[in-house]
């Protein structure tokens, strides 16, 4: 039997618990100067760390079915001093072939997918996004460890989706 006034006693909490989640997603609430355990605290454990000239930067991926890895920029003293999510069309096309594959991963993040090309000797770092099309955006890496090539190309995910839909 369906009792409206026991729904109402779980939807609240229930409903509680979710914003709290949403809120942990990404960095917006992080204040600059926040310290890195505070970030940690926040997002949970860092998916990796690279070091910078005059800090580090520490990556929070969402994947790897999430389409936003945030960057977090903290200065040697180890105080936030900017973020950015990076899984977007702009810092897509800032990689370029010859790049070292620990720049890419400084500049992206860890992809959501890879797999190698024995025929073309080379890895394709895939990584998934918001877009309004189902693609993911692709980097061939050599055997050198350099990006030879780049592009857009659908998402396999939604492939198999779309497989599996009758149309009825």
């Amino acid at each position: 039997m369906f009792r409206p006034s026991s729904t109402r006693a779980w939807a609240a909490p229930a409903l509680g618990l979710l914003a709290a989640g949403c809120g942990t997603y990404g960095p917006p609430r992080l204040p600059h100067g926040a310290s890195l355990a505070e970030a940690t605290a926040a997002l949970g454990r860092p998916s990796a760390r690279h070091a910078l000239p005059d800090g580090e930067r520490v990556e929070f991926a969402r994947g790897p079915f999430g389409k936003h890895t945030y960057m977090l920029d903290f200065d040697r003293q180890g105080r936030l001093t900017g973020w950015q999510q990076v899984l977007t069309e702009t810092r897509f096309n800032e990689i370029r072939a010859g790049m070292s594959r620990d720049e890419v991963l400084m500049a992206l993040g860890h992809p959501a997918d890879t797999r190698p090309l024995a025929y073309q000797q080379r890895t394709l770092w895939s990584y998934r996004y918001d877009s309004p099309f189902c693609t993911w955006f692709e980097v061939g890496i050599d055997r050198q460890g350099r990006v030879v090539d780049t592009g857009y190309g659908p998402d396999p995910m939604c492939e198999d989706f779309n497989l599996n839909d009758t149309g009825k």
